[in-house]
């Protein structure tokens, strides 16, 4: 039976054992409430979903997002489905962190052939990421990188950048103006900066840590990354313009692989990447072949659907983000 779960959980430490990714996490709910988002959590007896719900412009319509749990049963989408009916919802966006290669069973490959259920044309996660296995000792992992990242590594420590773990509020503000300049060099619209300051609040005591390349005192380069059961993860970043030719960024990812390993995390996610074979010249090219120099493995996840629930409502929704991706491209010629 699907019950909906109680705002006040009384023990969020036993609902955090029924997930297994930072975005399933009770922190990272409270976080999505803070931001003005409706947050909806339901369990099955056995998992729990945690769902955002965002209201749509201009209507009184919403949709909802269900990102990185496992794949809903049946009897959860059904819960879903006449939810959405009754509170007006047009779609639920359904991102699970399940691997392709790992789906074996019939129950989720028939879930995944739902007629409500469309392969999503508008993904909010990548089907692939890359993925480090901390196991390993690290000369073995170091040995597993690719020579040339080897290489930036050992130039950045000779040239005497410095590494820092900085898990507090002055750390953080330096990660986020590196961060936000980044995101303007790229021609990137992401979260504001209050978004992200009180995700680092919900999450900076159990999840969240700030690690910080630094030069003279210089600021080179600073990452967020999440450290989640047996995972960590590497979901933000950002860099200056300044010293580019000491490689700082290459001594950072090691140094938060080295603390991955430190708290005990056996995998190391590098959140999104093109999957391989990829197009030398797209722009997600260097990114990813910065992480592939990790000796990190290639994963590919089931992908993005959509539990379609009003039909109508549905397609107009498409047309209106295809205007509003063009409208982005516009902008990003004339951003500065």
């Amino acid at each position: 039976m699907i019950k909906i779960i109680a705002n006040d959980f009384p023990n969020i430490s036993d609902y955090n054992k029924q997930v297994f990714h930072p975005l399933q996490a009770w922190e990272w709910g409270e976080a999505r409430k803070k931001t003005g988002v409706e947050v909806l959590r339901l369990g099955d007896g056995k998992n729990v979903y945690q769902l955002t719900i965002h209201q749509l412009p201009i209507t009184n319509h919403r949709i909802g997002y269900l990102p990185r749990s496992v794949f809903p049963t049946k009897d959860v989408l059904d819960f879903l489905y006449d939810y959405g009916k009754k509170n007006k919802i047009v779609f639920i966006k359904i991102e699970p962190y399940e691997e392709k290669s790992k789906i074996k069973d019939q129950r989720s490959k028939t879930q995944i052939k739902d007629q409500k259920l469309i392969k999503s044309k508008h993904p909010l996660f990548p089907e692939w990421t890359q993925i480090l296995d901390l196991n390993k000792s690290e000369d073995e992992l170091l040995k597993s990188f690719h020579h040339k990242t080897r290489y930036n590594i050992r130039l950045a420590e000779k040239k005497g950048v410095v590494i820092k773990e900085m898990s507090n509020d002055y750390g953080f503000e330096i990660f986020s103006k590196l961060y936000f300049e980044t995101c303007k060099r790229q021609k990137y619209f992401g979260h504001t900066a209050k978004y992200h300051k009180i995700v680092w609040d919900s999450l900076k005591k159990d999840i969240a840590r700030i690690l910080i390349a630094f030069y003279k005192d210089i600021p080179l380069a600073a990452y967020e990354i999440f450290c989640f059961k047996d995972i960590c993860y590497y979901p933000y970043g950002g860099t200056s313009l300044e010293y580019r030719n000491l490689m700082a960024s290459n001594l950072l990812m090691w140094e938060a692989i080295k603390l991955g390993k430190k708290l005990g995390a056996e995998k190391f996610d590098m959140w999104g990447s093109l999957p391989p074979n990829y197009e030398p010249k797209h722009s997600w090219s260097g990114f990813t072949r910065f992480k592939e120099g990790y000796g990190t493995k290639f994963v590919e996840f089931i992908g993005s659907y959509d539990l379609v629930i009003n039909k109508s409502a549905y397609y107009l929704y498409g047309l209106g983000n295809k205007l509003r991706e063009n409208y982005l491209k516009i902008k990003s010629l004339f951003f500065s």
